[in-house]
C-alpha cells in the first residue's frame, strides 16, 4: 500500500470514529434531558399538527388513556370541535 493511501486511510478512519463520537455524545445527552422528568400534572407541550394527523392519534402518541387525553386536548385548547386540520398548534399534556 502506498504512503499517500494509506494517510488517506488513517484519516478516513478518524474522521469516522470522530463522527461516532460526537454522534453517541448527542444521544446520551439528548437521552439525560428525557429521562428523569417528572411531570407536573399540568404540564403541556405545543406540537404543530402534521397533515393526516387527528385528535385520536396525538393522543395515543401522547400514552396514556386516549379517550381522556383528547379530552385533555380539547379542554387545554379550547376547541369546539374535534376537527384539526395540518399546521395547527395544540397544547397536548405529558404523561
Amino acid at each position: 500500500m502506498s504512503v499517500k493511501r494509506s494517510r488517506k486511510l488513517a484519516r478516513f478512519i478518524v474522521g469516522t470514529s470522530l463522527l461516532v463520537v460526537i454522534g453517541a455524545g448527542f444521544s446520551a445527552a439528548a437521552h439525560s434531558s428525557t429521562t428523569g422528568v417528572k411531570a407536573d400534572k399540568n404540564a403541556y407541550v405545543t406540537i404543530v399538527v402534521a397533515p393526516g394527523e387527528t385528535l385520536w392519534s396525538i393522543a395515543g402518541l401522547a400514552g396514556g388513556n386516549a379517550a381522556d387525553v383528547v379530552s385533555e386536548i380539547v379542554d387545554a385548547n379550547h376547541l369546539t370541535s374535534s376537527d384539526v386540520h395540518a399546521g395547527q398548534k395544540l397544547l397536548v399534556p405529558v404523561q
